[in-house]
């Protein structure tokens, strides 16, 4: 799952000692790694050149030549799309007062949202607009988490997100 809990310390408490503040960061899949990317184009480029070959320096070459350039060029642009959209991350922080669910969009955009973590509610929506749709609620609004995860990973999400609120209102 492409989800990491990590510890910080936060702002001092009324005791004066500093509070833990538990961190989940999620982050949208990637298939294709950047090594990946650059392997695909190198072994595309290749194959590419094998039928360009038999036709070097007869007319054919020019028509045959523009059309794979094309297409190689498309999907070039389209995976850089896909990473430039991929590029974004949810930071959920959560400590004994607050609890605050922070989404940078890909344009810079960033959205977020605050609650008292003793009164959020995890909640599974299986037949909801997406399979195993996961939302928290309470504060202001209810607010939907890793929209970008699979089914699987949400649902695995949400043992965790209930796991860690259920150790904070024990401690």
């Amino acid at each position: 799952m492409p989800c990491e809990w990590h510890d910080e310390m936060g702002a001092p408490d009324e005791t004066g000692a500093p509070s833990r503040v538990r961190v989940l960061e999620c982050w949208p899949h990637r298939s294709l790694p950047r090594r990946g990317f650059a392997a695909f184009f190198a072994i595309t480029g290749a194959l590419v050149a094998v039928p360009l070959v038999s036709v070097l320096g007869t007319p054919v070459f020019g028509f045959v030549l523009v059309p794979v350039v094309l297409v190689v060029g498309l999907t070039w642009v389209m995976i850089e799309r896909s990473y430039r959209d991929a590029d974004l991350i949810e930071e959920l922080r959560l400590s004994p007062r607050r609890m605050r669910l922070e989404r940078r969009d890909p344009d810079g955009r960033t959205r977020d949202w605050e609650a008292n973590p003793y009164w959020v509610r995890v909640r599974l929506h299986p037949e909801g607009p997406v399979e195993n749709y996961l939302t928290l609620a309470g504060g202001p609004r209810e607010v939907e988490l890793g929209a970008f995860l699979s089914p699987d990973e949400r649902l695995e999400l949400k043992d965790d997100l209930e796991r860690a609120l259920g150790d904070l209102r024990a401690s």
